[in-house]
């Protein structure tokens, strides 16, 4: 009873099995092709970092400088549209200096007068706390959004006619915002340091920065760390009239 009974169930055994293992095989060959295929691209290269690979931030500065291409194509396309409807609908003098005053005010044309420019720029690097203040942290180098935030706002209090930072003049719809230690406006990039420009009464906006309690904080972090601080005035200043899109797609009117 024990041969017959071993007879039948041995060859099963077998079938059974047999397909696990060329199955195993056939992966252990898989994976030997995989490494001399890697070997081979690699060329003694480490492929996971080359430099013809596209990173994240050669596509977020490629965008931004194509964001700026287009600020450039719609400002002027803008400008021939707005002489073209002037001309077509035959308007006043007065209702030429009434829209010229709305585009004054709303920063889409350029202005000039007196000024002063506002630089903030990380801690050099390796900087140590000055005697008497505690070791710094990351954070305590890096110029911060609340930072700009703060220069902007000084300057507006300060009686600015209008602001820029860096080459793009801020409107009333402007965010100036950080991701990481990068300046994200308007759908440009940049990085630091920072420049902030304002035309006005260069006495008043001085008073507005000095009397601001933000900038006050930040000057504790100059002082302590090397944060960069730097006030420039500035004799005559023109700045451009803000050249990006001016639609509002969130807002709508107040009941």
């Amino acid at each position: 009873m024990s041969n017959s009974a071993d007879s039948p169930t041995e060859p099963v055994r077998r079938r059974r099995w047999r397909p696990v293992r060329l199955l195993t095989a056939a992966v252990f060959a898989l994976a030997g092709l995989l490494f001399v295929t890697s070997f081979n691209t690699a060329k003694g290269t480490n492929i996971r970092t080359d430099d013809s690979l596209l990173r994240l931030s050669d596509l977020v500065r490629e965008r931004s400088d194509k964001n700026a291409e287009l600020e450039e194509t719609t400002a002027a396309v803008r400008d021939e549209v707005g002489a073209l409807a002037r001309r077509d609908a035959g308007s006043s003098a007065a209702e030429d200096a009434r829209l010229a005053a709305l585009e004054k005010a709303a920063g889409t044309t350029e202005i000039s007068g007196g000024g002063l420019t506002v630089t903030l720029d990380d801690a050099p690097p390796g900087a140590r706390a000055a005697p008497g203040y505690p070791e710094p942290r990351a954070d305590d180098l890096v110029i911060h959004q609340q930072d700009l935030q703060a220069v902007v706002n000084a300057l507006w209090q300060g009686g600015a006619k209008g602001i820029q930072v860096m080459d793009q003049r801020l409107i009333s719809t402007s965010a100036v915002r950080c991701v990481g230690n990068t300046l994200l406006l308007q759908g440009r990039v940049y990085s630091p340091p920072y420049k902030v420009t304002a035309v006005g009464d260069t006495r008043e906006l001085r008073r507005a920065l000095a009397a601001s309690p933000a900038i006050q904080n930040y000057q504790l972090y100059v002082k302590a760390y090397g944060l960069g601080w730097k006030v420039d005035e500035r004799g005559s200043t023109t700045l451009p009239g803000y050249s990006g899109t001016l639609d509002l797609h969130h807002a709508k009117p107040a009941e």
